[in-house]
Parts: structure tokens; sequence; C-alpha cells
């Protein structure tokens, strides 16, 4: 039972991972500028704070769940912020060549972020109960099943990052510094709308 709630696991992780949001340009944007293992830490990130949630939906956790729901406003506002304020920064940053090394200092903030990130969208607890109920799996898992099934998420989430970057890598190679800097201006652009969008929509 266990190993089957893993795999259900898995295809949820990649399922709610698959749909380009905000983490999904920073993903692209950072393995086209600065190389792969940078998109793999958004994407760490993202499938940590996936795990968060997957976590307070398989087991049930009322009081982190009511928390997160009566506090969304607030939430989502700095998340909002957030993305503006990385939007600005993404439209301005300088690309690295990629001929260049990618050095590995930063990787623990970029992490970081991306936890923060993901996780000021607490309606993803929402997502991940409909898709629990429809699966089969909303009520009646033991701590064993229930281990399982974030534990798949998790990895179906890392899984989906890890195809996307790689995928993402392949374009890498072709791009100049001018078109690099052309992929920031795009992310930046983009990301800032979703800021306005996550913003707006608390009007």
């Amino acid at each position: 039972m266990g190993f089957t709630d893993f795999l259900k696991g898995i295809f949820v992780g990649f399922a709610m991972a698959i749909p380009i949001g905000p983490i999904g340009i920073m993903c692209i944007r950072k393995t086209l500028t600065e190389g792969r293992l940078r998109g793999l830490i958004i994407g760490l990130g993202a499938a940590t704070a996936d795990l968060v949630y997957g976590c307070v939906a398989a087991f049930g956790i009322t009081m982190i769940s009511n928390t997160l729901v009566s506090q969304r406003i607030w939430i989502r506002l700095v998340g909002g912020a957030l993305l503006l304020f990385l939007g600005v920064r993404t439209f301005r940053a300088q690309p690295t060549d990629p001929k260049f090394k990618i050095h590995s200092s930063g990787m623990l903030g970029s992490y970081l972020y991306t936890v923060f990130l993901t996780l000021t969208n607490p309606l993803t607890i929402f997502a991940f109960i409909a898709v629990f109920a429809a699966l089969g799996l909303g009520n009646g898992l033991n701590s064993f099943s229930a281990s399982a099934l974030v534990a798949g998420v998790f990895i179906g989430s890392c899984l989906w990052f890890l195809l996307l970057s790689s995928g993402v890598t392949f374009f890498r190679k072709k791009l100049d510094l001018i078109g690099l800097r052309w992929v920031n201006r795009i992310a930046g652009v983009l990301i800032i709308i979703s800021g306005i969008i996550a913003i707006v929509s608390l009007l």
C-alpha cells in the first residue's frame, strides 16, 4: 500500500509542478543565464514547498491549514510584493557568459528564497487536498502511507524541474550575451505581471 501511495504522490507532485508560473519562469531564466545547477536549485526549493503543503494536506494538520487560510491576504500580498521586487531585479540583471563557469555561491539563498516565495501561495494546499480527494487519498491514511505519499510528491516535483532545466540547457548553448539579456528582460516582465496579478486578485 505504501509503494502505491508513493507512486500516486509522484504523479501528484509532477502534475502540480507542470503549470509554468513565476517559479517555472525563474527556473527557466536561471538555467538559461546561469546554468542547469541554478535552475535545479530553484526546482528543489519549489519541491520543498510542495512537500510542506503536501504534508499539511496528507496529515490533516488543521491548525496550520486554518492559519494559512485566515492569513492568506497578507501572505499573498507579501508574495506579490516579492514577485514585483524579483521581477525588477531580474529585468535589470546582467547575464553571465555561458562559456564561463558558474560558481556555487548564493545557492542556499536562492533555495530558501524560492521555498519562501512558493509558500506565499497558501491556496496551493486546497489544490493538494482536492487532488488527494480525487485520487481517493483524502481520508484514512495511516502515518506510513501519508509519509510515502508526500515523499512521492517531493520526488515528482523534483522530477519535473529536472526535466525542465535539462531541456532548457540545450537552448542555453545557443544564446550569446545579447540573447541572455533578453531572457532576463522577458522573464522580469513576466514575473512582474505575476506579482501584479497576485496583488490585484486580493481586491
